[in-house]
Order: C-alpha cells, then sequence, then structure tokens
C-alpha cells in the first residue's frame, strides 16, 4: 500500500495514558498473553509481578518514546484516497522507525515490530521469486502460497499475517490481511483469486522513514522464533520471545527522601576523571546491566548527580566565594549544569531512563524546592511560574563529605561531537547517529551577472552565466578598468566613465546616477558594489569536505535561523526555533537533544505558511532557552552571524 510515499503530517510525541491504551488494545487484538502470568495459576500470581511485567509487555510492543502523526495516500489501481495514523518509536539501541500504522482503526504492526516479536501473527510463506513481486505491491495468489495446506488456524479472512520466503523462512517481508480463510485451504494447485492483500513490505515509504533521513534497517538473516515446525505456533506460546526489558510508568513509583543522603550504590563507587588524575571507561564497556531504572533509583541518582555537581564546583573554584556559579541560576540551568554532566549514565537503557520527568519530583521546580526544603540552597519563584536559585550552602556537609563516583569518560572518541558514544554527548542529550554535531559549515554568497554586463565579464574571457564569488567581481571588474584604462590619472581611487559603464551600470534614472555622469568618473569601491547589487544572489552552505562546485547554489539571499521568543497561556515563554534543515541538521533530533539540556518539553511542527512541497520544521521549546538553543546550534557548526533572534516577551516602551 506505501508504494508510493505517503503525506505524513508532523509528529507530536504520544502521552503515557494513550500509550498504555494503544499497548492495551493490541494485547487484546493479537490475544498476547502477559509473561509470568500463567493462565492456571489464577489469582496466585503477584500483583507487582504482573504490573511489572504488563508494563515491559507494554513498552516491548509501544516504546515509551513513541511519536504518533496522521498520513494521507493513494492506493490501489482506482487510486482511493487512504488515510490514518502512524507510530513511531525506538527501542534502546535502535534507530528510530515506524512501528505500527492505523487503518480503519485497526492498528497493523511493520516489518521492524514483526522481526523484534516472533510468531506476533500468523506466518505465511512464498517462494523467492513470489516475494519479489510482493514487495512491489503485487498481492499474493492463492497457488503462491507454500509450507501447506495445512496453514496456520489463525490465517482466517480479514486477519493479519506476515509472509516470508521459502529462502529466509524465518524472516517475515511482507504484512498483510487475509482475504480468504487461508487455513481452511485444503489444496493450492489449481486454485484461483487473491490470498493476502499487502499492506506493507521493507522497502517501501514507511519501512524507510527515519527522522535522521537514513535508509530503512537491514533485514536480518535469520529470526529466532519464527520458523518453527509447527505450521500452527500459538500465539501464547510465541510471546515468550517478546523483549519486556522495559518497566511500565504504571508501576508504583517510588519517592525518595532528602532528609538523608541516598544508599550509595556500590557498582557507581569510586572516582572519575572529573578530579584529576581519575578516570573512568566509556559507558559501554562498564557492564552495568541494561534495564529499566526504577523510581527510587532515579531520584536516587538525581540527588547524587546534584550533590556532585556542587561538589565538583566547590572544589575546583575554591577562591571563588560564589564558586564559579553566577545566581540567581535558572532552574533550566541548574538542570543542564549541575546535574545532568554528573549523571551516572553507563547503559544506553539509562539513557533512556534518567529524565527529570521519571523522578517521583516530575519537573526541575519541584526537585528544587525539595533541596530548598533540606536548606541545601535558597531558591525563590519568579513571575512566570519559574524557579530560580539564589544561593547554594557550599559548607553543608552533604556537599563537604561526598565522594564522587565514576561516570563516563568523556574524552572517548567522538565524545565531544556526538559521533561516538562518550558519555557526555549522551549525557548532554547528543544522540549517536546525529552526525551534524561537529560538522564544519561554511556559508558563501555567490552573484550572477546580468546580460547587460556581458563586456565587462568579456573582457576577462568570463560568462555572465557563471556565479562569482564577491572577490572574483572585484578581480574581474579591476581587470575590465584595467584593459580600458580607465584610471583617473589626478586620482588613483577614481575610475573613469566609458558608454559600457554609463549605460550598464549607471542608467540615470536616479538624481545619484545623473551626478556620477555628470562627473564622469566614480570612486572604484562604488563602481564594484553598484555592480554586484545589479547581479542576481545566490547562496550555498558548504559541509565539512564540500566545495562550491559540488553544491548547487539557490537563488536569493542566504537564509537564517529563526529564534522567536514568546508567551503564550498567559504568562509563560516559549521558544521556537526554524530554518536548521538548509544547515544540514535534523530537528527531531536537535529537539530530542534541546529537551534533555533545557530539562523541558518539546515538540517538533511544520512552520506555518511553509510550502507543502518544500515543508520547514519548527522546534518549539518550553521556557526561554535562547541560550542553550544557540550553543546547539554552535555544536553543530552555525556562527552566530546566520542567527536572527526576535523577542517578544518584552512589553513595548511606554
Amino acid at each position: 500500500m506505501f508504494k508510493k510515499k505517503p503525506n505524513i503530517k508532523p509528529f507530536a510525541p504520544l502521552r503515557s495514558s494513550d500509550r498504555r491504551r494503544i499497548a492495551d488494545q493490541i494485547i487484546k487484538d493479537f490475544d498476547i498473553q502477559v509473561p509470568g502470568i500463567a493462565e492456571e495459576q489464577g489469582d496466585q500470581n503477584d500483583e507487582t509481578s504482573s504490573a511489572l511485567s504488563l508494563g515491559g509487555l507494554r513498552s516491548s510492543l509501544m516504546p515509551e518514546n513513541a511519536l504518533s502523526a496522521r498520513f494521507n495516500t493513494t492506493a490501489g489501481p482506482d487510486l482511493k484516497q487512504v488515510s490514518g495514523m502512524v507510530y513511531a518509536g525506538a527501542h534502546p539501541g535502535e534507530d528510530q522507525r515506524i512501528l505500527w500504522f492505523k487503518l480503519e482503526e485497526r492498528l497493523i504492526p511493520t516489518v521492524y515490530t514483526v522481526w523484534r516479536h516472533p510468531q506476533l501473527v500468523p506466518l505465511l510463506h512464498t517462494p523467492d521469486f513470489v516475494l519479489k513481486k510482493l514487495r512491489s505491491g503485487a498481492p499474493l495468489m492463492t497457488p503462491g502460497l507454500a509450507r501447506g495446506p495445512p496453514f496456520s488456524s489463525k490465517a482466517t479472512k480479514d486477519s493479519i499475517v506476515a509472509i516470508a520466503s521459502l529462502d529466509k523462512p524465518s524472516v517475515p517481508l511482507v504484512v498483510g490481511i487475509c482475504e480468504i480463510d487461508v487455513a481452511s485451504l485444503q489444496q493450492v494447485q489449481g486454485a484461483k483469486g487473491h490470498a493476502v492483500r499487502g499492506e506493507h513490505w521493507d522497502g517501501d515509504e514507511i519501512w524507510a522513514w527515519s527522522p535522521a533521513g537514513k535508509l530503512g534497517g537491514s533485514v536480518p538473516e535469520h529470526i529466532e522464533g519464527w520458523d518453527v515446525n509447527t505450521t500452527d505456533a500459538s500465539l501464547r506460546e510465541g510471546v515468550e520471545h517478546l523483549t519486556t526489558g522495559d518497566e511500565d510508568d504504571d508501576a508504583e513509583e517510588g519517592g525518595v527522601s532528602l532528609i538523608q543522603e541516598p544508599e550509595q550504590n556500590k557498582k557507581l563507587e569510586g572516582r572519575n576523571e572529573f578530579v584529576k588524575g581519575e578516570d573512568a571507561r566509556p559507558y559501554e564497556a562498564v557492564g552495568e546491566e541494561d534495564k529499566e531504572l526504577s523510581t527510587k533509583e532515579i531520584d536516587d541518582a538525581f540527588w547524587k548527580a546534584f550533590i556532585y555537581g556542587v561538589h565538583h564546583h566547590r572544589n575546583t573554584h575554591k577562591g571563588d566565594p560564589r564558586q564559579g556559579l553566577n545566581f540567581p541560576i535558572n532552574q533550566s540551568l541548574v538542570i543542564s549544569n549541575l546535574v545532568l554532566p554528573y549523571l551516572p549514565i553507563y547503559t544506553p537503557a539509562q539513557v533512556a531512563s534518567l529524565h527529570i520527568r521519571k523522578t517521583s519530583w516530575k519537573n526541575a521546580k519541584k526537585f528544587i524546592k525539595a533541596l530548598d526544603k533540606q536548606k541545601l540552597l535558597k531558591s525563590k519563584d519568579r513571575d512566570g511560574g519559574e524557579c530560580v536559585v539564589l544561593d547554594i550552602d557550599f559548607d553543608d556537609e552533604t556537599f563537604t563529605s561526598f565522594r564522587p563516583y565514576k561516570l563516563p569518560k568523556k574524552e572517548t572518541e567522538g565524545a565531544e561531537s556526538g559521533v561516538g558514544r562518550g558519555g557526555k554527548a549522551i549525557v548532554a542529550g547528543g544522540s549517536p547517529s546525529d552526525d551534524s554535531i561537529g560538522q564544519k559549515l561554511q556559508r558563501i554568497n555567490l552573484f550572477r551577472p546580468k546580460e547587460v554586463l556581458s563586456p565587462i565579464f568579456d573582457a576577462s574571457n568570463a560568462s555572465v552565466k557563471a556565479l562569482y564569488l564577491p572577490t572574483e567581481l572585484r578581480q574581474i571588474i579591476a581587470s575590465y578598468v584595467e584593459s580600458e584604462n580607465l584610471t583617473s590619472e589626478k586620482n588613483k581611487r577614481l575610475t573613469n566613465l566609458n558608454p559600457i559603464l554609463a549605460n550598464a551600470v549607471f542608467d540615470g534614472n536616479s538624481s545619484l546616477d545623473r551626478e556620477v555622469i555628470a562627473k564622469g568618473s566614480v570612486p572604484r569601491d562604488a563602481l564594484i558594489d553598484r555592480i554586484t547589487q545589479t547581479c542576481s544572489p545566490f547562496w550555498a552552505i558548504l559541509r565539512n569536505t564540500q566545495t562550491r562546485e559540488t553544491v548547487k547554489a539557490k537563488s536569493g539571499n542566504a537564509p537564517k535561523i529563526q529564534i522567536i521568543l514568546e508567551t503564550r497561556s498567559g504568562n509563560k515563554t516559549v521558544t521556537k526555533l526554524s530554518g536548521v534543515e538548509v544547515f544540514h541538521i535534523n530537528p527531531q533530533l536537535l529537539a530530542e537533544e534541546l529537551q534533555k539540556a533545557c530539562a523541558s518539553s518539546t515538540s517538533v511542527g511544520q512552520l506555518m505558511g511553509s510550502s507543502p512541497k518544500n515543508p520547514v520544521q519548527e522546534i518549539m521549546v518550553q521556557g526561554p532557552q535562547k541560550d542553550a538553543v544557540v550553543k546547539a546550534l554552535e555544536k553543530r557548526g552555525v556562527n552566530r552571524h546566520w542567527i536572527e533572534v526576535l523577542d517578544k516577551t518584552k512589553g513595548k516602551k511606554k
């Protein structure tokens, strides 16, 4: 169905309640049994264990970072208009992909989901040459069915099935809907008609979707759990293969008291590289168990990270009464500067877990208020509902007796640029797949002369159809002046006008032109500026090793990235960012980094008024986050002069 590229609307984060509801609907529709709960045990199961198992199953089917968006496309020979929803998400260590799509209120898994969840749907087989036709949008005819009869008893009419080739019988490559009761077929030879209508396959447009613009995921060679000997594998038997490493937020949320320091995690004991001579390995090498953290563990991590941050400033700025901090400190800066760099992140799962919204405080303001209650700092609410830190009690025993623990080594290869998997890049929100971090950009302005200037360019054997840098234009004009001997003898800085310059450059339509023509001469710099102004402007962004010859220049003036601060919902400030695509920056990945760096929610949507053919994405960050946004852009090679800031929150002067 997705042979033609669908029109997908801007993605939005899926609310936790909606994610759980959709996951529960999937469990019900596909008759999936919750792992760890045997039917015969009934009420004897432990309720907490059941909740954790259900939470893990939900997260496996619909990850916590899931996004949703509406789409519309055309399908079938009559190009029928089709619309629905797509759901994208990423499991730890994997790229974000579309995992499910909804048609007529029915959820259908993509190949990424069936690869991860063996026996989620009935599996049918067909020869490889037939499968190639299915992957171009053709339906599976009944004679094309292989490895049967009998077929799976669940492959009934209107049921969702997966199709694999005989060459790779354990790797489903097509997801479709049965148009007949395949399970009741007694033979396929000589039969006619469609058996399965293909809805999605590896290689179609939603398979290729990625926020980073990557190609679709590679096809596995073999998937354990799909290629079973029995043709009627039960979903209940296959559900044990589901990956349920993530706990759902339905599990009982605990809190943490700040009266006493939480118990030190023995795995995190030790020293780290922030202190001279100390070191720790990158997070992949530490060997931490890749599991979801509980709320109490996340609380402990944030509490200790703040203590560590203050402890570090206290030890490195001993001569400064403010310990290197400038008060008052905005709540977002407290999180980004005093907490996030000191979180003990060792595994990809901890990257997803250690977020302020997953603590018992839920946001930065309540976290700071809890610290204030313990008299570790002084805070104050400001207009707009934000909280600032006025002072920190650096002499409190909590800070003075704190013992540093290990952190991922930030000098690992690629950590600063985000290309590798260093701890600092991940703590700062940099995605290992975000190749814009650390890139080198060069913006060049080019000019195309008009035909009327061809005599000037002919003197240097230059074409008026080519594009020139300002320095190249200067050289061509200087060469023409020299060849025509137009330099004034009285003043070398003046250029005498000839009929060509008078007609082509100074047409006499303005008083300045008439004055220049009357004098018969013009300063050479003014002549160059005037000729440049008459040329058509072009621009290009060169990335890393690109040259102007390898990049197609675009007409018009070079664009700038727009940062707008405005007030919404009365007194809440938001920061809006647009125009990053031309600088080779992925809006979705940048939004994910800003979400972590600013400790606030972000969203990505199409900029109002932008062309549907070439849509411009707008990133919205809660709070006045201009400095954090500029810092993230500079990390991606953007010059401050290419950024335009408009602050709409400042009132008009009376």
